[in-house]
């Protein structure tokens, strides 16, 4: 079984350095530490990965951050789940009556109350506003 702890809701500005060091602070300890960053911006995505010694050791840095306060928000760390292979898509979540998301309801058609319908549609693809018309000019 895996040791990687999956930290996650962090603010944008904590870099695998802060999290060594909240770790040493807590006698804690990592084999390594990888902050999640967009491969374009180089912005961290908001989570990490933490790769602890031994199961022991990963659930103690769970416990220690888990719904830890950072910045009025909760952090949060548990299990990493194994990386899913590229090109496999999540099945959809449930809709009513326990069929997929965007299929239609048992015995009938869609919920014609929900957004999107035919009423709610806008005609054409014309642009709803002055900024909208610039903004299709420069594209």
């Amino acid at each position: 079984m895996s040791s990687t702890v999956f930290l996650g809701n962090l603010p944008t500005w904590v870099t695998a350095d802060d999290i060594k060091a909240w770790l040493v602070a807590d006698n804690l300890v990592a084999d390594s530490v990888k902050v999640i960053r967009n491969p374009e911006t180089q912005e961290s995505k908001g989570f990490a990965f933490i790769e602890a010694p031994n199961e022991e050791e990963m659930n103690l840095i769970i416990r220690r951050f888990d719904r830890a306060p950072l910045e009025e928000r909760l952090l949060r760390a548990n299990p990493a789940q194994p990386p899913r292979p590229k090109g496999v898509v999540r099945p959809a979540m449930a809709g009513p009556g326990g069929a997929p998301a965007g299929a239609p309801a048992p015995g009938g058609d869609r919920d014609r109350s929900r957004r999107g319908g035919k009423k709610h549609r806008k005609a054409g693809n014309a642009p709803q506003s002055a900024f909208a018309e610039e903004l299709a000019k420069a594209l």
